[in-house]
C-alpha cells in the first residue's frame, strides 16, 4: 500500500502548491473525493496486476506456471463446492459428464467414498448433433468414455485439455467399417468458439485445468453423452447413426447412472 500513501501525499502537496501559485484551493469535500477516486483506481490496478500472470509469450508457459498463476484462486473457489459436497480437496478421482443437448458439464468427485456431485458449468459452444464422431471434418463432438491425455497451457483458446479421442472403442468400430481418418485433436478449452470441441469460457477452463493438474490427468474420466440419460433414455433414433450406436449408448448410460442412483438427491441434497 506504499503507492496509495504516495498518492495521498502527492495530492496533498499538489493542493498546497496550487494555493501558493494563486489558484483558488479546492474545497475539503472536493479534495477528499479526489483522493478517494485515486485510491480506488490504485487498488483496482494493484488487484488486477496480481490476477494477471507474469508476461510470457505463447509457447513458453508450463503447467506449473498455470498452477502458480491461478492455483490459489481456483482452490479457494472450488473448496466451497467440495466442502458443501463433503468431499476433500483435491479429491482422489474426478469425472466430468458433458451433456451435449443440455450444454452442461457436470463435475463429480470422490475421495475415499462414493462419487458426489460438486457443481456444473455451462458449455458456451460446441458443434454437431446427437451421435458419435466418425471422421475428420464432420464437426461432431465425440460421444463415449474418454480420458485426459494432455494439458496445454499455451492454447490459443486460453487453456485446453486434450481427450483421448479416438479411443479403443472408436478405433475398433472404425476398423470394422474401413474408416481410416476418424479425426483427432478434440479438446475441452476456454473461449466461446469451437468446432468439434467443448468451449467452456476462460474462467471455467481455469478451474477445470487446475483441478485436473492437481488431481492428476490419469485420475480424471470424461463422459460425453448426447443428452442426460437420467432424464430420458439414450436411443439411436436416426437411421443415419451407426448400427453400434445402441451399444455405445448403453455403455454411456451405465457409466453416468452408476455415479448416483438418485441424481436429484445428489445434486440438491434432498
Amino acid at each position: 500500500m506504499k503507492s496509495i500513501s504516495k498518492i495521498i501525499t502527492g495530492l496533498a502537496l499538489a493542493g498546497l502548491l496550487g494555493g501558493c501559485s494563486g489558484h483558488k484551493p479546492a474545497t475539503t469535500a472536493a479534495s477528499t473525493s479526489t483522493i478517494a477516486i485515486a485510491i480506488k483506481r490504485q487498488v483496482q490496478a494493484e488487484r488486477k496486476m496480481y490476477d494477471i500472470p507474469p508476461p510470457k509469450q505463447l509457447g513458453q508457459w508450463t503447467v506449473e506456471d498455470i498452477l502458480q498463476a491461478y492455483g490459489a484462486n481456483v482452490t479457494g473457489k472450488l473448496n466451497y463446492y467440495f466442502t458443501k459436497a463433503k468431499v476433500s480437496y483435491p479429491p482422489r478421482e474426478v469425472t466430468f459428464i458433458a451433456l451435449k443437448q443440455e450444454k452442461k458439464l457436470e463435475l463429480w468427485a470422490r475421495d475415499s467414498g462414493e462419487f458426489r456431485f460438486i457443481r456444473d458449468y455451462y458449455i458456451l459452444a460446441s458443434s454437431g448433433v446427437a451421435g458419435p464422431k466418425l471422421r475428420q471434418g464432420d464437426k461432431q463432438v465425440p460421444e463415449g468414455i474418454y480420458r485426459i491425455e494432455g494439458l496445454n497451457p499455451n492454447s490459443h483458446y486460453h487453456l485446453s485439455m486434450k481427450i483421448n479421442y479416438p479411443n479403443e472403442f472408436d478405433f475398433s468400430h472404425a476398423a470394422q467399417e474401413g474408416r481410416a481418418d476418424q479425426g483427432s485433436d478434440i479438446f475441452i478449452h476456454g473461449k466461446a468458439a469451437s468446432i468439434g470441441c467443448l468451449a467452456m469460457g476462460d474462467e471455467a477452463i481455469e478451474e477445470l485445468f487446475v483441478l485436473t493438474a492437481q488431481v492428476g490427468a490419469e485420475n480424471v474420466k470424461v463422459v460425453i453423452a448426447p443428452h442426460d440419460p437420467r432424464a430420458y433414455p439414450l436411443k439411436a433414433d436416426s437411421e443415419e447413426l451407426p448400427e453400434w450406436t445402441p451399444e455405445l449408448y448403453s455403455i454411456i448410460s451405465r457409466e453416468i447412472e452408476a455415479l448416483s442412483p438418485v441424481v436429484k438427491s445428489a445434486k440438491t441434497g434432498l
